[in-house]
């Protein structure tokens, strides 16, 4: 099992370079303006169900606080709009991570049986999804503060 487990955390890691590059590749396309703005989970409570609260205090008070520097509001002079697009690189990145896992985790059920694909998938949940809808939540709110400075701007 403990094997099962380091394996699922090393596919999931290899996915982020998989997920970069696919993501470089997408970011020259037309399309890319529309991913940025796509939301599988609007709902507060949803997230609140899923655990994204506790996700996002992991992320902010442990070493992977530190994994996407570009991703910080360091004064109120912070280019809100350049943050914004970190987040949509990191997100998008994550979301091709997650699915290339899910079709590899799908092909190892198959051939290593099913149990060994669940393990990689709970890996792959917490290493690609979870951030993956974090950075949507994080998106939608500093949308709303662009929109109010916009606002105030007008």
């Amino acid at each position: 099992m403990i094997n099962y487990i380091i394996f699922g955390i090393s596919v999931s890691f290899f996915s982020w370079i998989i997920g970069i590059v696919l993501n470089t590749i997408l970011m020259m396309t037309r399309y890319y303006e529309r991913l940025s703005y796509m939301n599988f989970i609007e709902s507060k409570t949803i997230n609140k169900y899923l655990g994204l609260r506790y996700f996002k205090w992991i992320v902010e008070n442990t070493f992977f606080k530190y994994f996407n520097p570009g991703i910080k509001i360091r004064s109120r002079n912070t280019d809100l709009t350049e943050i914004r697009r970190q987040m949509t690189i990191a997100e998008i990145g994550h979301l091709i991570g997650f699915l290339f896992v899910l079709v590899f985790a799908i092909y190892w059920s198959i051939v290593h049986g099913f149990l060994s694909g669940l393990v990689i998938m709970m890996a792959n949940v917490f290493m690609n999804l979870y951030p993956s809808l974090l950075q949507q939540e994080n998106k939608r709110r500093i949308d709303k503060v662009i929109n109010r400075l916009q606002i105030h701007k007008s």
